[in-house]
């Protein structure tokens, strides 16, 4: 194989992104505190720039500047050049996107921030385009040696800035939560949903699988039918349509468009991981057939292509192959029908080759037609519509495997892993599916083994290295999955567990007066400890952690853990109204603590039987525990009696127990 010609100190990480980036003209180097003490003593400024292995944009700006010598004769004379994953090191990009967005009110990657050798920003900006690049370095340059004073000046009031960002009002009073503010949430939120396609109403369309999970519940508990229209129509949409791989299994980050037919083609594990979880809850409570295939065949690539020998999953799937966007994913009418044979003409009923499937001279496999249409249609029952669609996504595959595939970011990540687990633990209950949940638990097993010592996690793991210590996001996500695990095998190690990432948690990132909790631990050598507040396409890590904190309270009968979540919601409570979207996972705690929320003990020799029934439906606002007996402290004085008995709780207060579900 022939040698590089350049080569940079990046050739020594683990992440795919950097090492992408190792054989740039560019010196790059990675984050570390050394950078800093660097930059001080040659008197530079430092380059922080932020991207993934997935991003196309990213891709394209090392094309044309990164690879450019010409350029990298200038970033190497004049600054200190760090190459930064944001997968890997979410606490650097959340500062640095802050900085940016403070300066520009834009955002996006790759992310290019400007900062002095005491890391503190000066200037910073998305993509640029190759000459405009070089006049920013140029500029950048001359400014800092010829008017060094301006530039310290606007470097002071921007960190200031940024750390005034994080400043949380702490509510003076005990606030009284109404399930009014929920109402009102969900009717301003509503103004921006899209009737028609689902989703919101605008371009691009992201997914945002808690803003579903939360409306679900929402729907289902108020009887609100409109609302639960709004959901069953976008996960119709969602699922039939290009942001779905038909032929594979799994979704795309993205929809470019209000139809969700062209997707940005990369697929990441915690959409995946939220995804199965959000079609298994939405299975209990509509018993479609398409959301069981959904969940089935994500499942199914997951193991396929996404699980890592060391039985974790691996992060994404590049957008890109052979240098072209979805290139993997189209297909010609000519590769159609040497893929698909005889099957051709069934196939093309079933995923429109047609002008509504065109993209650029090729098709997206994409469906118009509900289940319901294409049985009569082809004239199938429902079990030989689903043995055809199998066989043509089977052909479909085969014909696939031959092409180039798209990259794998193959570093592991202790969040994305437990999303993923999460998900595979909630299908498991709601299709009573075993192997579901050998899959959660050998990839706990692995997480526990891999990234855990004793109460302590790493954030990454790759060839047996982890180099990252954990962020609050990490924990938060961790913390669920272990419930999650309980809930599916009522093994209360599970919950022991929990509770001591929790108290590590608690105590490496949590605010004295606010009880919420900072992105970074104590030991953080950032300008700024961020808080992150908004749920996105990932729910924020404090709104995890203060829904794993109302179950754990009433797991433990914590009067501690119950008042902590409810501090950090009535810290978000005033406002919350107006940004529905960016407040679901709070929204979902609100619902809990408003509305009806019930503690269903199931105790007895029979409480396999019992639990397996009462998992089969949809149950929000419940939290189930079985055993024979339950050791927990919310099972205490339960189960006394010979027999298996169902206990129904609220607030502390029992009803007499039962036999029977009826």
């Amino acid at each position: 194989m022939e040698s590089e010609k350049y080569t940079n100190e990046l050739i020594h990480e683990s992440s795919p992104y950097l090492l992408q980036h190792a054989h740039n003209p560019v010196n790059w180097v990675a984050w570390s505190p050394e950078v800093f003490r660097q930059a001080k003593q040659e008197d530079k400024l430092v380059l922080v720039s932020v991207g993934y292995s997935a991003c196309h944009w990213c891709h394209v700006m090392e094309h044309e500047s990164f690879e450019d010598t010409e350029v990298a004769a200038l970033m190497n004379k004049f600054f200190i050049c760090v190459k930064v994953d944001r997968e890997e090191r979410p606490d650097v990009d959340q500062v640095y996107m802050n900085a940016v967005q403070l300066m520009t009110q834009q955002g996006g990657w790759p992310l290019n921030c400007f900062t002095l050798p005491d890391g503190r920003p000066v200037y910073g900006g998305t993509y640029f385009q190759k000459e405009q690049w070089m006049h920013v370095l140029r500029s950048l340059e001359q400014t800092y040696r010829k008017d060094r004073d301006k530039v310290l000046e606007y470097a002071g009031k921007l960190h200031e800035g940024i750390n005034r960002s994080e400043l949380i009002d702490v509510p003076a009073e005990d606030e009284m939560l109404k399930p009014e503010k929920l109402h009102e949430l969900v009717q301003r939120w509503a103004a921006r949903f899209d009737y028609r396609e689902g989703g919101p109403n605008s371009a691009p369309k992201f997914m945002l699988p808690n803003n579903f999970a939360f409306l679900l519940r929402y729907g289902h508990h108020f009887r609100d039918e409109k609302i639960l229209g709004y959901v069953e129509l976008s996960l119709d949409k969602m699922a039939m349509g290009g942001i779905y791989d038909q032929a594979g299994g799994g979704f795309s980050r993205y929809s470019t468009d209000v139809l969700w037919k062209v997707p940005h083609f990369e697929k990441m594990l915690y959409d995946n991981g939220q995804l199965i979880a959000l079609y298994a809850m939405a299975w209990q409570k509509f018993k479609k057939p398409l959301y069981k295939r959904v969940v089935y065949d994500t499942i199914t690539w997951l193991e396929r292509e996404m699980l890592s020998p060391d039985d974790l999953f691996y992060s994404a799937l590049d957008a890109d192959s052979e240098g072209e966007e979805g290139k993997f994913y189209v297909w010609s009418e000519r590769e159609l029908r040497e893929a698909l044979g005889k099957e051709y003409t069934t196939a093309s009923q079933l995923y429109e080759f047609s002008r509504r499937s065109e993209w650029e001279g090729k098709y997206i496999l994409l469906r118009v037609e509900s289940d319901h249409a294409l049985q009569r249609k082809i004239g199938l029952n429902p079990e030989e519509l689903d043995l055809k669609i199998a066989e043509i996504n089977e052909l479909l595959r085969s014909y696939r495997n031959s092409r180039v595939r798209p990259g794998t970011d193959d570093k592991c990540l202790t969040s994305w892993n437990a999303m993923a687990v999460s998900g595979l633990a909630l299908a498991s209950v709601a299709f009573d599916e075993p192997e579901f949940l050998l899959m959660a638990r050998k990839v706990m097993r692995s997480l526990l083994e891999k990234v855990s010592e004793e109460d302590a996690l790493w954030r990454n793991y790759k060839n047996g290295k982890r180099s990252v210590p954990a962020f609050l996001e990490d924990y938060a996500h961790v913390i669920a999955a272990l419930l999650d695990l309980y809930e599916a095998t009522m093994d209360e190690d599970y919950v022991e567990r929990a509770r001591l990432f929790a108290e590590r948690a608690r105590s490496e990132f949590q605010h004295p007066e606010s009880e919420l909790f900072y992105f970074t631990g104590k030991d953080t050598e950032l300008i700024s400890r961020k808080m992150e507040l908004h749920d996105n396409v990932i729910p924020s890590s404090n709104s995890v952690m203060a829904n794993n904190l109302f179950l754990l309270g009433h797991l433990l009968q914590d009067e501690t853990y119950l008042s902590e979540a409810k501090q950090m919601l009535l810290n978000v409570y005033d406002g919350m109204e107006h940004y529905g979207s960016g407040y679901s996972n709070w929204s979902n705690l609100l619902l809990d603590f408003c509305a009806d929320f019930k503690e269903i003990t199931v105790v007895g020799p029979d409480y396999v039987k019992i639990l397996a029934e009462i998992q089969r439906e949809f149950r929000p606002l419940t939290l189930l525990t079985a055993g024979n007996p339950v050791k927990l402290p919310v099972g205490a004085g339960k189960g006394e009696k010979e027999g298996t008995w169902i206990y129904v709780c609220r607030e502390g207060i029992c009803e007499a127990p039962v036999r029977s579900l009826e």
